[in-house]
């Protein structure tokens, strides 16, 4: 009978240790968030590798699909480049089992050149939203979406209907 009781109590020692170690899902995608918020926000590329799985994919409004660490190292740096002072905040985020989805703003001077235009000098404050599927800690997969057109109006530029 001491022997099953030895048996019971360190299954229940085991059974707790093991909940301790567990990881919190939500605290780690919060922080996968953080990270990516770190990345824009300061530039700091060297992070995706981290957070990123490397067959990334990101489906964007504007710039099709971008595949891969390297083609989005290469994403934030021509952003920034464009808005040097480019500044996201989070004014949400919702996680549901694997998914995070985060709405945003962000903002900066276009200073360089951005999306293929040459620089403005105008400041620019502009929404959206992504949807990012993460497997085994690391995003695999996003969709972001934003106001694109307000953002180019802010630049200055119109939206004229096609020539007939």
């Amino acid at each position: 009978m001491k022997k099953y009781l030895f048996l019971s109590i360190a299954f229940s020692f085991l059974a707790v240790a093991s909940c301790q170690q567990k990881t919190d899902p939500e605290k780690e995608m919060k922080a996968l968030a953080e990270a990516n918020l770190e990345v824009w926000n300061k530039g700091n590329l060297s992070l995706f590798d981290e957070i990123l799985s490397p067959e990334i994919v990101l489906h964007h409004n504007d710039s099709g699909e971008i595949i891969g660490i390297e083609a989005y190292k290469e994403w934030v740096s021509s952003t920034r480049t464009g808005l040097p002072d480019f500044y996201v905040t989070f004014d949400e985020i919702i996680i549901k089992g694997e998914s995070l989805v985060v709405r945003w703003t962000a903002s900066g001077t276009n200073t360089g050149p951005f999306i293929g235009l040459p620089p403005t000098g105008k400041k620019v404050n502009f929404s959206g939203t992504m949807i990012t599927h993460v497997v085994d800690g690391k995003a695999i997969e996003s969709w972001q979406y934003y106001d694109s057109a307000g953002m180019l109006t802010q630049l200055g530029y119109t939206i004229s209907p096609p020539e007939q």
